[in-house]
């Protein structure tokens, strides 16, 4: 399940033209019903399987304050952005809502959020209770917006039986890409119809994963550059390539475009893929399939390194009650509330310390790898207008997936497009 969607092109030009919240957006009689602590929140969130997490934990913040109720709303990601675009701009979005990395900026931006402390008696959340990189992951241009609820690091899943039938050992936190691209070759069996490894052109799971672990980057520490012409970078992005087009270890771009590869790999026609570690729980809720695969740290190529992203709380600036929305985000960033998302959630909580109930509670999976990568994890790559040049990067590294365009050209025409978006926020022209 890809739930990392990015605003269309539609979505980004019609919130840069809503309307700023002064402040923090009510009047004054709402901020006195909201200092009240009773009334009603709408909570938004996309992930169906997350729901019943997230239904239990409103329901311990409203025995925690008599009077108060917590309407969580389901927008499937196929339509949540659109829909939040819409009603951010009409000024009816849900009182607290779901909020990713690559639409942050946008949003922050466009005066749409509540500026939450992060010091003092009135603090939504201390800094010093979440990774590091969560955290500034949602500060735009020094203030704090939003609360992060959980992380995804990445990691390298395999069939066992694909494994054992082909008599190789199972990877393990030794294998570096060598060890990656000479096994992949081994699995394949055209006969049979598997491939050892699917390489697509996904983010967040493959290339914003394997950049760094050649010592590339995807964009500059302030926001200006792109890095898609470094030849580190570029060395990230041919392991890929090379996958398909010089080992034959990977279907091609259109037959994973035909076939999502996480459902080959459910299917049991790829041996291996890397997936991010909100769908550990789809793998275990498949019965047959939890008894044949494992999960495995990445593949170490010049460095290690994952790419860390994850969820934030945030609060929309125009609610009629925002110190009770401060304080429901307050609790769903506490402690408890995150021993329940873990426990009963399908993502990992982002609060220090309360990750082990998600990891234990798929014990035949050897989830702690997940974990683990938090110690060499790197940003998620980011800017004020994310969804533009994310766009650019697909449709530009699609051409050199599927042969079209070389890497180089392809890269080369990825810079130009992306320096010149990034030209254009600089001058706040992504709003």
């Amino acid at each position: 399940m890809r739930r990392r969607s990015l605003l269309t092109a539609a979505a980004v030009s019609a919130l840069a033209a809503a309307p700023l919240a002064t402040g923090c957006g009510p009047t004054s009689a709402s901020a006195s019903a909201g200092g009240s602590r009773r009334g009603h929140l709408t909570y938004g969130v996309w992930d169906v399987y997350q729901v019943p997490a997230m239904k239990r934990v409103a329901r311990e913040f409203e025995r925690s304050r008599p009077g108060v109720t917590v309407d969580v709303q389901l927008t499937p990601n196929g339509t949540y952005w659109t829909k939040l675009r819409t009603a951010c701009t009409g000024g009816s979005a849900p009182d607290v809502f779901w909020m990713n990395g690559p639409n942050f900026g946008l949003y922050a931006d466009a005066g749409q959020l509540l500026p939450l402390a992060t010091d003092g008696p009135d603090a939504v959340l201390r800094p010093a209770d979440f990774p590091p990189d969560l955290v500034s992951l949602y500060r735009w241009k020094g203030t704090q917006y939003g609360v992060p609820k959980d992380f995804d690091t990445v990691a390298l899943w395999f069939n066992k039986e694909i494994f054992d039938r082909a008599k190789v050992g199972y990877p393990d936190a030794t294998w570096t890409w060598q060890d990656l691209i000479s096994t992949a070759q081994r699995l394949t069996d055209r006969k049979r119809g598997i491939y050892g490894i699917g390489a697509p052109v996904r983010a967040q799971e493959n290339y914003y994963n394997s950049i760094p672990q050649a010592g590339g980057w995807v964009i500059s520490p302030d926001k200006t550059r792109s890095g898609y012409s470094d030849e580190r970078t570029r060395e990230g992005l041919r392991l890929w390539l090379d996958l398909i087009h010089r080992y034959g270890a990977s279907p091609t771009l259109q037959q994973m475009t035909d076939t999502d590869p996480t459902q080959m790999f459910q299917s049991g026609t790829l041996a291996m893929t890397y997936e991010a570690s909100y769908n550990a729980a789809t793998f275990y809720a498949d019965r047959e399939l939890r008894a044949k695969v494992d999960v495995a740290p990445m593949p170490k190529g010049r460095h290690r390194a994952t790419v860390l992203h994850g969820l934030a709380n945030v609060i929309y600036a125009r609610t009629p009650q925002p110190e009770l929305a401060r304080d429901f985000v307050r609790f769903l960033g506490s402690e408890h509330a995150s021993l329940l998302q873990g426990k009963y959630g399908t993502a990992i909580p982002a609060r220090n310390g309360t990750a082990e109930p998600w990891a234990a509670g798929m014990p035949r999976f050897d989830l702690q790898v997940y974990l683990d990568a938090l110690d060499y994890a790197v940003p998620f790559p980011i800017s004020a207008n994310t969804a533009a040049w994310s766009h650019k990067e697909q449709m530009w590294l699609a051409r050199a997936w599927s042969g079209d365009e070389s890497l180089n050209g392809a890269t080369g025409s990825l810079t130009t497009a992306m320096n010149q978006l990034l030209a254009q926020e600089k001058k706040g022209g992504s709003r």
